[in-house]
């Protein structure tokens, strides 16, 4: 057995097995996944978006790399940035979401892919992208979930010109017809050779430029050549037995996960059993206490508790924060290296980096982002998150995991890491258990737990849904585990998720 991964979609697993294949190890498996993830999940993320990764070597510290977006340098004014809404259909809802060129962030993937091949790969860059190479040009289906959220967000893949040209026939169509991206290919292959440089000082950065300055955008020049790749301590806490490490502060998803588990030390949820009444009353009043801490500072029993919010305030001010959607990959192989690394693109702007086939991001058209006003963020800083991508480990077991799901991602992982270290559960069962999200004074409840156990939530929390199905509501899990002997894991089946291992 050579390693393993997880991911959402069939092909980005693929692209992670072939590196197994070739001899490479969990970070060429991961980042191979990222480029592969560009072409065959578009919506969830892009060249032009950003990310995580977490990673471990067997024998060091984990490392957080933080190559999320970071606003502008200057902004323009709000008369001449191009910057509108849309209306997103959910079917049961419509969700407001705001594009243009107005609302692209300095972009991090480009050179969190080169930066982090340099530190942790060993093939060369040209068989990383190879797969995601292949992927576009000989063109994939959209198969039924990328099709579903092609079609939420159909105003912005119709939005300009380019977009509708690009996107407009099959993928939005969501037909059994190829979906070819000629241009993604063009563009990945000269990344393959030249690394980050077109795209930050050269060709692709002067197009980017050009754009922002032809259709009301706040990108210049000095935004993309300064674009650094932040290493980052990893958040660490000892859940029971178990080493757990998450993206830490400015990003705001590992440290709400962080303070979760601390407060299910005290209680564990395993004495009821999983699913008892008990258990999911202990699940939500942490979920409540959590949002509780993160909205207003007020803190749970613990010194300990007081100073890790403190710190998480601390940190965390002044950085706007995004929480929008996302696909996650996880991948360990036998000689024990993890990673764990978690991808954004926003929604898309509804603009194309000309000539490429990218997607530019729109992370400046969040809500969360501009409490002050839309086009009031804060110039030049990293934008937090809600992204969390996670390992924990003890003396015979590895895990990596991570999820998508904006604000519901942290409460994902939270459940199931605990089914996996609390309740002993395989990672397949402990992916497909259902799941709770309190958030905003509604408890959303998945389908699965008994009726009377429902009904009791129910008398707790009059504000309540419960869904009629598992859904990409409640996040994305992608998981793998080792034992030292053989690899097991879940790709989350709400979000596509597949898991292989070779």
């Amino acid at each position: 057995m050579k390693g393993a991964v997880a991911a959402g979609h069939p092909d980005t697993v693929g692209a992670a097995l072939r590196m197994y294949a070739l001899g490479g190890n969990a970070f060429d498996a991961a980042l191979a996944a990222l480029a592969a993830a560009c072409v065959v999940e578009p919506v969830l993320t892009s060249l032009a978006g950003g990310g995580f990764l977490l990673a471990r070597r067997p024998g060091e510290d984990p490392r957080l790399y933080d190559f999320f977006v970071q606003t502008p340098r200057r902004r323009r004014p709000g008369d001449d940035s191009e910057f509108y809404p849309v209306l997103a259909d959910f079917g049961t809802a419509q969700q407001e979401f705001h594009i243009g060129a107005g609302s692209i962030a300095t972009p991090g993937t480009v050179r969190g892919l080169i930066h982090c091949h340099a530190r942790l790969g060993s093939l060369p860059l040209r068989e990383i992208v190879a797969p995601a190479i292949e992927y576009a040009r000989q063109g994939v289906a959209i198969n039924p979930l990328q099709a579903y959220i092609f079609s939420i967000v159909a105003p912005i893949y119709r939005a300009t010109p380019e977009a509708e040209a690009l996107y407009g026939g099959e993928a939005l169509r969501g037909t059994d017809t190829p979906f070819h991206q000629p241009q993604l290919a063009d563009t990945l292959a000269w990344l393959g050779e030249e690394g980050d440089a077109p795209f930050y000082d050269g060709e692709l950065a002067a197009r980017l430029v050009a754009l922002s300055d032809a259709h009301g955008g706040h990108l210049q020049a000095d935004d993309l050549s300064g674009f650094r790749v932040i290493e980052r301590r990893p958040l660490i806490h000892r859940y029971r037995g178990y080493e757990v490490a998450t993206n830490p502060p400015p990003s705001s998803g590992g440290t709400l996960i962080n303070y979760a588990l601390s407060m299910l030390d005290a209680q564990p949820p395993c004495a009821a059993g999983f699913g008892s009444l008990a258990h999911l009353r202990t699940l939500a009043h942490v979920m409540t206490l959590t949002n509780v801490a993160r909205r207003d500072g007020i803190l749970a029993r613990s010194q300990r508790h007081r100073e890790l919010m403190a710190a998480y305030r601390d940190a965390v001010a002044g950085h706007p924060v995004n929480t929008r959607g996302t696909t996650h990959i996880s991948a360990i192989d036998a000689a024990g290296n993890l990673a764990s690394l978690t991808l954004s693109n926003g929604e898309g702007s509804g603009r194309l980096l000309p000539g490429t086939g990218i997607m530019l991001n729109n992370m400046l058209g969040e809500e969360d982002l501009n409490p002050d006003g839309f086009n009031r963020w804060p110039c030049d800083v990293r934008v937090s998150s809600m992204m969390a991508p996670t390992l924990a480990e003890d003396s015979r077991h590895l895990i990596a995991i991570g999820s998508g799901g904006s604000n519901r991602l942290r409460t994902a992982i939270l459940q199931t890491l605990s089914n996996l270290i609390d309740f002993g559960m395989s990672p397949e069962d402990a992916v497909n258990a259902p799941r709770i999200h309190f958030e905003r004074a509604r408890l959303d409840i998945e389908p699965g737990f008994e009726a009377a156990t429902i009904d009791g939530l129910a008398a707790d929390y009059p504000q309540h849904h419960l869904w009629s199905s598992h859904n990409l509501f409640f996040g994305g899990t992608h998981t793998v585990c080792w034992d030292g002997k053989a690899f097991s894991g879940a790709g989350d089946p709400r979000r596509g998720g597949v898991f292989a291992s070779a």
